[in-house]
């Protein structure tokens, strides 16, 4: 289990120094700013989507799914993974305020995406 209780993907890679976070060249490098990019332009076409929510509200949700599908090897999103983001979303969400259940599918699918 991942542990999320910690500020970063740095910080969680310095718990587990058997992880590959993209430094070895075994996986792809860690680039949020592509990311970023990518949703910034691609949110508005989410079912999620709303007009009170725009996308600096989901901004960390995608961030935070990005980033767990390194820290999970890229496995398949399921209920264990699930849980274990729900858990940590509380401290993954920094200045934002949304809630879990907000915010799930935007983690899902950058978790999945960022897993192909």
């Amino acid at each position: 289990m991942a542990d999320f209780t910690r500020g970063t993907i740095a910080d969680m890679a310095s718990a587990s120094p058997g992880s590959n976070m993209g430094t070895s060249g075994n996986m792809q490098e860690i680039d949020w700013e592509n990311e970023d990019a990518h949703w910034r332009g691609n949110h508005a076409a989410q079912a999620w989507a709303t007009a009170d929510r725009p996308y600096d509200y989901y901004r960390q949700a995608y961030k935070y799914g990005y980033e767990a599908s390194f820290v999970y090897a890229r496995r398949p999103w399921d209920n264990e993974v699930e849980a274990d983001l729900a858990r940590g979303w509380p401290q993954a969400r920094a200045e934002s305020n949304a809630e879990w259940e907000q915010v799930r599918d935007a983690v899902r699918e950058a978790y999945s995406r960022a897993g192909r």
